[in-house]
């Protein structure tokens, strides 16, 4: 058995995390496991899980310039206690630089930058983070993304029309998200939502997201639609100054503010349409969840098209009228039957039960290990 050390945030129910247990759950844990190290002190949902499935978590002195010498005296000891690692995969964006740095001087073979975002968040860590993200390539010895747009950022247009990438899908459990109309009855008479339009958002409530605009938008939409109600899945820094935003706005007795729960799936067959205005993304996991639920989606044109496989998704850009927005959301209230869309993820590379194999494979080669 081989063990992969990943570095993420923390292992919290966020895209790159959930994603990571995703394939986590469905390798074959007897050939390869999984250990992290956590950059944040906060404990994650995910915790209990991973120590469950035999992995490790770590916490590293954190992602601070001034705890770069200390980092690496932590990624030393590390190494020096598990010789076994060979692979150190970073999914932090920029600062992933902290762990694939600090195993380059420990002598890891296999340093895997996983490209997740296609743009850096515009706020005080971003000059530290563009620099961080020119230490790259010299730290690198494998290059994983989610989606091109991801790719060219990190990795840049030589890497990627060379081809010298490896595509790993944002791959879900599909049989999970796969409309189910017991499921989404009892959600919705739950939640006194049975007579409802229900526009549904999964995501972190950081810049990135852009909740402000999402908020602006469905104050115009609940002019037009009484019956209109949003449902915001997910807790972050923001929650608190959109909850304040939604109360200025006159509009708190129409949103729901759910907060981080491991039953999206079922949220996604009570929405009758998603949305996702985020300013940049890679390529979404949610958008995946969304599509495979059957639901017309609304997206901001900032993210990449790679993830408009559905015939019910749509495009916006951010600079468009709020009742150009609007009009998409209303006409995706309209559709009155969902369908089973396994096929559809499957042929786009989607499944976890498939990739999670293709993925391990990838793996075992790097460890110079027959399957």
């Amino acid at each position: 058995m081989i063990r992969v050390l990943h570095s993420v945030s923390n292992l919290d129910r966020a895209g790159i995390e959930t994603m990571l247990m995703n394939y986590y759950r469905h390798i074959d844990r007897d050939k390869v496991q999984f250990d992290f190290i956590c950059n944040k002190k906060k404990p994650g949902a995910y915790d209990e899980e991973v120590k469950r499935l035999g992995g490790n978590i770590y916490h590293s002195p954190g992602l601070n310039p001034a705890k770069m010498f200390k980092y690496n005296r932590f990624m030393k000891n590390l190494i020096e206690e598990h010789p076994e690692y060979q692979i150190v995969e970073a999914h932090n964006g920029a600062f992933g630089v902290y762990a694939l740095h600090g195993a380059k001087l420990c002598g890891i073979p296999n340093r895997i930058f996983h490209a997740h975002g296609a743009s850096i968040t515009k706020d005080w860590k971003m000059p530290l983070k563009i620099i961080c993200k020119k230490f790259l390539p010299s730290n690198i010895t494998h290059c994983y993304t989610c989606g091109t747009a991801a790719a060219r950022f990190y990795f840049g247009d030589e890497i990627v029309d060379s081809g010298k990438y490896e595509f790993i899908p944002n791959a879900i459990e599909v049989k999970r998200f796969i409309f189910n109309e017991d499921i989404r009855n009892g959600i919705r008479e739950k939640y006194g939502l049975q007579d409802k339009h229900v526009l549904g958002h999964v995501g972190r409530f950081m810049t990135q997201k852009n909740h402000a605009f999402l908020l602006d938008i469905f104050a115009k939409l609940v002019k037009k639609d009484e019956k209109a109600i949003l449902v915001l899945l997910g807790d972050g820094e923001l929650m608190t100054a959109m909850k304040e935003k939604a109360k200025n706005l006159n509009i708190s007795d129409k949103i729901l503010f759910i907060g981080n729960v491991g039953n999206a799936n079922e949220w996604y067959q009570a929405f009758d349409a998603f949305i996702l205005p985020s300013i940049w993304e890679g390529l979404p996991v949610v958008g995946v969840e969304a599509q495979a639920a059957d639901l017309p989606c609304v997206f901001s044109d900032t993210i990449t098209r790679e993830i408009g496989f559905s015939e019910d998704a749509e495009f916006i850009s951010l600079e468009a009228s709020k009742d150009k927005w609007v009009q998409a959301i209303e006409k995706g209230f309209e559709k009155k039957q969902r369908v089973d869309k396994s096929n559809l993820i499957r042929e786009n590379n989607y499944d976890i039960e498939t990739e999670a194999g293709k993925l391990q494979a990838r793996y075992l080669k790097l460890a110079g290990v027959k399957e």
